[in-house]
């Protein structure tokens, strides 16, 4: 029998799930940036620029940035690890890993880029000592294999981070909903010409495991100390863990 998983509200195979997250992302690839400057009225780089902080790259260190679409960890990654470090910027979508390399060639780094699966990372055992993948965990479909990849891959001492849509706060759970199910489909046919693609980014977000059930993900695939900061009520959280 053929396995099944949730895309967005519907339930799907899960090969065609592979199939749907893919063509949403060619289809809004090109006015990505600008569609989340305007519908998060630019609040995610400031969780962005949170989870920098908190991952602490040091000169020298390597960096393994997932689902990284256009770059923006890299490009700070790239900076803060410098010439004696490693970077790699990776996407399983090539239209989203295309822009992230070009805007990095732009910038003048010359950091490696790579099409990849995240439930099928292939780097050695024990390489990284940073992991990050922001708003891509919940487009995967076996979430659990993925978090074992990417603890797989960190180096003993090495912190994996995970940005990604929430649970928000419950005072603004209907507030909330009218933006995301009515306010962010007709932006994203204003804008990039797809309400599609973004009534299914609200729909997986309400599929995505809340805080806790994440915490304890990332616990049960083998990290230690792991905790998560909401950030703007819930509406996003970043959840950090320590492979020991």
């Amino acid at each position: 029998m053929t396995n099944t998983t949730h895309f967005g509200y519907k339930t799907v195979a899960e090969d065609e799930k592979v199939r749907e997250v893919a063509k949403v992302f060619h289809s809004v690839a090109a006015k990505y940036d600008i569609m989340n400057d305007v519908m998060s009225a630019g609040l995610h780089r400031l969780w962005k620029t949170f989870t920098i902080a908190h991952a602490g790259v040091r000169p020298g260190f390597k960096c393994l940035d997932i689902a990284g679409g256009t770059g923006d960890l890299a490009k700070v990654f790239a900076k803060q690890a410098g010439p004696s470090g490693e970077v790699w910027l990776t996407d399983i979508n090539e239209s989203m890993l295309r822009v992230g390399r070009d805007r990095l060639l732009n910038r003048g780094l010359l950091t490696p880029t790579l099409l990849c699966d995240a439930e099928k990372l292939p780097f050695p055992d024990n390489y990284f000592d940073r992991v990050s993948v922001a708003f891509g965990l919940r487009n995967m479909t076996h979430k659990d294999v993925a978090l074992k990849e990417m603890r797989r891959v960190l180096k003993p001492g090495g912190k994996l981070l995970v940005l990604e849509f929430s649970k928000v706060a419950e005072p603004l759970q209907k507030p909330y909903d009218i933006y995301s199910f009515k306010v962010l489909p007709w932006m994203g046919q204003k804008i990039a010409g797809d309400a599609e693609s973004y009534r299914y980014l609200a729909e997986s977000i309400r599929m995505h495991p809340d805080q806790e059930t994440l915490k304890s993900m990332m616990e049960e695939a083998g990290l230690e100390r792991v905790q998560y900061y909401n950030l703007t009520a819930g509406v996003a959280a970043l959840h950090t863990g320590i492979k020991l």
